[in-house]
């Protein structure tokens, strides 16, 4: 910008600096286009103004200015003039060049902006070309129309030069200023979408979650295809910002062969796709489609890798303009946390499936039928730790015909308490099924677990039912630090049995005193461990204090057990532990 100033005009050189400060300070480059336009048409002899931008040889819009009439922008080219030569592109660092062009030859050169500015009565016009620096085929140009034929050393050449330098600096700044914010705004997108998609570790909820996070801020339709053990990619989630196009988007996602290439190709080749204009013919998608697929303007495919493996792919479609597509990092990025949440909560459900089915490989298959009596049981698996859980119940018919129920619960988790479970719920099992009472079956099993110097402690609760040739029931508990057990009658009051005795595994002497009692038809007995009372809401309550309500309440429903385990469930919020119930209703020998 060394290019001397005609001596006789002094004010350029402040005119030209105000248009700097202006550049600091403008939003966009219309805004610049706009103080530019209207300094180039205080220049005598100058009649209109225009300014074109190019992208790899096509036109993205033309903008132009005259005397007395606000600056107006036409997007694409003209109809009159959407066939014209192509112009050489500059370089995206090459200084503005200046070339004059004769406007009565016809389009020439200067196709589409000769049109416009013979219209406004130029017969000659200088125009600079000049790259963007952006390193992608971006230029752009200003012509200015005049009336005669400028001198070789004519003050608007050198002009011309220093406005086309002006517009490329305030270009590079705007473009990096919002490049700046739209980094800023796509990483705080994507940091909410992992908390979204991290807060959950139900499979189906996380797959909701990613769709649903992503329209319509990310585009306007998505879907989540995941591989399934066939290796057949299937849609598993979507989301369409219009309700009616929900059905047509399913569909697509489902049956659609174009679309099933599509995502094949973005997984065999590793490669993000990303179509629009074209790349969207011979599919349901852009112009030539039918029904909402009209108004698609592109379509990308991010494969879902976690791990080092492929689980599926995040398509979205869009119906904005493609400036407001979102970005190759964007997108990539958010693909890749989406496979990974969707990675870590279908492994945690797997792992979850094992730990539930061999927890109740540690429960019995079915309970037994005994006369006069209908058994209920109900098992929860509360904790997230993945770990299997100590709590076990049981319930056998002696060697005399008599019911023993076993309830009990082994300190901590993981493979060593599954295998103290299954120890301590075998050992009672067998002894009780021989006919041993409920107090010396418990000691026997303290002193197993004494001499294999077991580091956890077992809770145990026997309860041993035997007719006395009437109506009635003799009932014999007896507990080694075990929750006592609750009696419902039936005229509906709820009694608790009393009972003494420590842990099993810790001391020789348990101490155990039994405890009897009679119970009548219609008389309930129910078992359960600390997972049942210790259920604490937010208030700090525990489940403790409405048990004997929630069991006068529950005893007379069709399954009493799952109901008192789903109404402690319902009012936990802390207290995050696997609960066992185990009720024994007595309905009268036939």
């Amino acid at each position: 910008m060394n290019e001397p100033t005609a001596p006789g005009d002094r004010q350029w050189p402040a005119r030209l600096h105000g248009l700097w400060q202006a550049s600091q300070d403008v939003a966009d480059v219309t805004e610049m286009s706009r103080h530019v336009y209207t300094l180039i048409l205080t220049e005598p002899g100058v009649l209109a103004v225009t300014g074109t931008r190019w992208r790899h040889g096509e036109l993205r819009y033309l903008r132009r200015a005259t005397a007395g009439e606000p600056l107006t922008t036409t997007a694409g080219p003209p109809r009159a003039t959407a066939a014209f030569p192509p112009r050489p592109a500059p370089g995206p660092d090459s200084r503005p060049v200046v070339h004059l062009h004769d406007l009565g030859a016809g389009h020439g050169a200067l196709a589409p902006e000769g049109d416009v500015l013979r219209d406004a009565g130029a017969r000659w016009a200088l125009e600079a070309r000049f790259g963007l620096g952006d390193g992608d085929g971006d230029w752009a140009a200003i012509c200015v129309g005049l009336a005669g034929r400028p001198e070789p050393d004519a003050d608007l050449v050198p002009r011309l030069v220093q406005l086309s330098e002006v517009l490329v600096a305030s270009h590079r700044r705007v473009t990096q200023s919002r490049e700046h914010e739209r980094r800023q705004t796509e990483d705080a997108f994507l940091a909410e979408a992992s908390l979204q998609m991290d807060s959950s570790l139900d499979v189906q909820e996380t797959l909701g979650r990613v769709a649903r996070l992503a329209v319509p801020a990310v585009a306007e339709g998505c879907v989540v295809h995941l591989f399934q053990r066939s290796g057949r990619l299937t849609p598993v989630a979507s989301a369409h910002v219009a309700a009616v196009a929900q059905p047509w988007l399913d569909g697509l996602a489902r049956d659609d062969r174009w679309l099933a290439a599509l995502l094949g190709r973005a997984v065999d080749q590793g490669e993000d796709v990303r179509l629009s204009g074209a790349g969207l013919d011979g599919g349901p998608f852009g112009p030539g489609a039918a029904g909402p697929g009209t108004a698609v303007r592109a379509v990308t495919v991010n494969a879902l890798r976690a791990r080092g493996k492929a689980i599926g792919t995040l398509t979205f479609t869009y119906q904005r303009d493609l400036e407001d597509v979102a970005t190759p990092r964007m997108l990539r990025d958010l693909a890749l946390r989406a496979a990974l949440a969707i990675d870590t909560t279908t492994a945690y459900e797997q792992r979850r499936r094992h730990v539930e089915l061999l927890q109740f490989q540690l429960l019995p298959r079915a309970l037994p039928t005994w006369p006069g009596v209908a058994l209920h049981s109900a098992y929860e698996v509360a904790d997230d730790s993945l770990d299997v859980g100590g709590d076990f119940y049981d319930a056998v018919v002696d060697r005399d015909g008599r019911l023993a129920l076993v309830i009990g619960d082994v300190c901590g988790r993981g493979a060593e308490a599954a295998a103290m479970t299954g120890l301590a719920r075998n050992t009672l099992r067998t002894l009780l099924e021989d006919g041993t009472s409920p107090a010396n079956a418990l000691e026997r099993l303290n002193a197993t677990l004494l001499d294999q110097s077991a580091n956890r402690f077992v809770t145990a609760l026997v309860a041993l039912l035997t007719p006395t040739g009437g109506a009635e029931y003799a009932v014999e508990v007896v507990t080694a630090g075990h929750p006592r057990p609750l009696v419902r009658r039936a005229g509906g009051q709820v009694e608790e049995i009393p009972g003494a005795g420590v842990f099993l595994g810790v001391v020789p002497d348990i101490g155990v005193e039994p405890a009897r009692l009679t119970m009548s038809p219609g008389d309930t007995l129910v078992m359960f461990t600390d997972g049942l009372t210790e259920a604490r809401s937010a208030e700090g309550t525990m489940f403790e204090e409405l048990l004997p309500a929630a069991v006068a309440e529950c005893a007379e429903r069709p399954d009493p057990a799952a109901e008192l385990i789903a109404r402690a469930s319902k009012f936990r919020t802390t207290g995050n532990d696997d609960t066992a119930v185990l009720v024994a209703r007595l309905e009268g020998r036939p």
